[in-house]
């Protein structure tokens, strides 16, 4: 019995003498350091283009949990503020018992030109695509936090400063100008862009892309830039609504390097700006700045050129984060940024 405890004591001094601490060991690396609450309301109300707007407690939801690295826009580079764990609860969850009712839906039906605006205390506001809420391959990734523990580097131990109030905080995000504090309200709204849709259209190709701000038309092209490398991805190409499409890869270039001489980072667009991404017969999709320039994840959106390919031609979406196939425009005849 004594040489056990000789040999536990041992092993609780080896430990000490490694970490530091007498804490608890486990696998996890980002449960080693103290969770702290953050300060800050927890009801949310919800408005916008729904049937049942009114307000929600968020802690009568399941609770979840990111881990990122925090950075901000600082010229041109970032500026790293802290890793975290982050504990909350999920955008996805907030909004999964609002009943849409899209203002033109009679015209387009598709959910997939929503977003939804997250308004703070202070009138500060970010976006977010319903598409980045509801059809990416790795859900419960933006988050309303009352919680947080610093991730906390085992040599250097670095202290990270502590967020202190509620916090909204978007885990595929690179840099994290769209975490802003004290989230009070949420907006779901449809992009306000009227198109003429013509379901029957045939063939269904559009030999050229229009690039517009606004209203404002600034290029236009009919092929790939030579400039541009191009990527390969294999997929699983699923719907919603048919299933299974193919499960051959896509190659194509990445749409934020088309665009990126057109409109250059910035905060105003990571927070506020969207780009709607339309076909020659209407259909059209939203995706925001920050979800096509912005990821951390690699998991990027490809156009493809096919010139071939009469029905769905000469250039159709890839995004790769998605789980379905409904934002993966074809005949693609636009690609317009609000903001």
């Amino acid at each position: 019995m004594k040489k056990l405890q000789i040999v536990s004591l041992m092993i609780i001094m080896s430990f000490i003498a490694f970490n530091g601490t007498a804490q608890v060991s486990t696998n996890d690396f980002y449960d080693d350091a103290e969770t702290h609450a953050l300060k800050g309301t927890t009801k949310i109300q919800i408005a916008g283009e729904i049937e049942n707007p009114g307000v929600i407690q968020i802690t009568d939801l399941p609770l979840r949990s990111l881990i990122v690295k925090e950075a901000l826009l600082s010229g041109d580079t970032n500026r790293f503020i802290g890793a975290y764990r982050y504990d909350g609860y999920s955008l996805y969850d907030i909004l999964n018992h609002v009943v849409l009712k899209k203002k033109n839906e009679a015209e387009f039906p598709p959910i997939i030109d929503l977003y939804v605006k997250v308004e703070n205390k202070d009138g500060d506001s970010v976006i977010f695509s319903w598409g980045e809420l509801y059809y990416p391959i790795h859900r419960h990734e933006i988050i309303i936090a009352t919680q947080v523990a610093r991730i906390v580097p085992s040599k250097t131990k670095d202290l990270w400063p502590l967020p202190k109030e509620v916090k909204l905080v978007a885990g595929h995000d690179l840099v994290t100008e769209r975490n802003i504090a004290n989230p009070v309200k949420i907006t779901v709204l449809s992009a306000d862009i009227k198109y003429e849709v013509n379901k029957d259209l045939t063939p269904l190709f559009s030999d050229h892309v229009k690039i517009l701000k606004g209203e404002e038309s600034i290029a236009k092209f009919n092929k790939s830039p030579d400039s541009l490398q191009h990527m390969k991805y294999e997929s699983v190409f699923y719907g919603r609504g048919r299933g299974i499409h193919s499960t051959t890869p896509f190659n194509g270039i990445l749409v934020k390097e088309l665009l990126d001489s057109f409109f250059k980072m910035k905060p105003e667009y990571l927070k506020s700006g969207y780009f709607i991404i339309a076909s020659v017969d209407g259909y059209r999709c939203v995706y925001t700045y920050s979800e096509i320039f912005n990821r951390n994840d690699q998991a990027e959106v490809l156009l493809i050129e096919d010139k071939e390919n009469q029905d769905g031609g000469v250039f159709r979406l890839f995004p790769a984060a998605d789980f379905f196939s409904d934002r993966a425009v074809k005949a693609v005849s636009e690609i317009r940024l609000i903001f």
